[in-house]
């Protein structure tokens, strides 16, 4: 919050416990003429109900008052009107809780540093740090099974949007990735997306018309500066290979129809700041997913 804003809140809040602590004291006070603790007060209800003077339990009162003084200590110590006798920060504290858990967990990380990552995605230490990490840090979006969801890509086949190579994959980690699809409607249109549509599903091994492929071969000269001219992708730029039936978004008509009309943006954030030892274990993991699984030897 801004300097104006906290004071404002600093200020509501004392005047709010301020009116708390005015409040208890009224309605802990003793009237003039009040009956004595414990006896029947002369109201009466419904003909028989009465009333007796049962005041807050003395006990009770304290505590109430105590809180309004835990409030003001609270005050004075931490920051809100003033910055706070004991000079704490959120950003002081975040920064001494990471200096602690790097100093507690560094080494265990550090055990696995100078292996390259096809060996550690064969270690099965490595590997349950990895999945750690990746359930820690990349289930939001590729899933608790890692294989994503539409905009999200699935990790463990291997169709790689930026290159499936353990390099690869650390770059994409640290460095976070961020593709751009222009909506291609207008220059397109109608017709001339309907078309492309037909074409990129026959790439993948879906029945079209062939007119409208042939059509749409010829209009997919604007897709080929990204895709290729044999829409087979290019990792250097994250774009898409149309050629196999796996899709980030959907290969139905109506979804590619949203796709080539309105573009598509997609961004992985960087990950520099979890440190180069976890993402070497992440990497592994990630690249242990899309590789073949060792089968189990048969006992003799």
């Amino acid at each position: 919050m801004s300097p104006l804003t906290t004071t404002i809140v600093g200020i509501v809040t004392i005047l709010n416990v301020l009116a708390c602590g005015w409040l208890i004291w009224w309605t802990a006070r003793r009237e003039p003429g009040e009956v004595a603790e414990g006896d029947v007060k002369s109201h009466v209800w419904d003909g028989d109900l009465r009333e007796r003077n049962n005041p807050m339990p003395r006990w009770w009162l304290i505590l109430f008052f105590l809180t309004i003084v835990f409030a003001f200590a609270y005050f004075l110590l931490y920051p809100g009107i003033i910055r706070g006798t004991l000079g704490w920060t959120e950003d002081r504290q975040y920064q001494d809780e990471m200096r602690h858990a790097q100093a507690q967990y560094a080494p265990m990380y550090a055990a696995f540093a100078g292996r390259s990552i096809a060996e550690l995605a064969r270690d099965p230490k490595a590997l349950a740090l990895g999945r750690s990490l990746f359930a820690n840090t990349c289930t939001n979006c590729h899933g608790s099974d890692a294989r994503g969801a539409p905009g999200f890509p699935d990790l463990t086949d291997n169709d790689w949007l930026y290159g499936g190579t353990p390099d690869d994959i650390v770059r994409s980690i640290t460095y976070g990735r961020e593709g751009v699809m222009p909506a291609l409607g207008p220059a397109l249109g109608e017709q001339g997306v309907e078309e492309v549509i037909a074409y990129v599903r026959s790439l993948s091994g879906h029945p079209e018309p062939a007119e409208k492929v042939a059509a749409g071969q010829a209009r997919f000269v604007i897709c080929a500066a990204c895709h290729g001219p044999d829409g087979k992708g290019n990792p250097a730029i994250g774009s898409k290979n149309l050629t196999d039936d796996l899709w980030l978004y959907g290969g139905s008509e109506a979804t590619l129809r949203k796709t080539l009309m309105d573009g598509r943006h997609g961004r992985m954030p960087a990950h520099q700041w979890l440190g180069e030892d976890k993402i070497r274990l992440l990497a592994a993991y990630v690249y242990s997913l899309s590789q073949p699984q060792p089968q189990p030897q048969p006992q003799q």
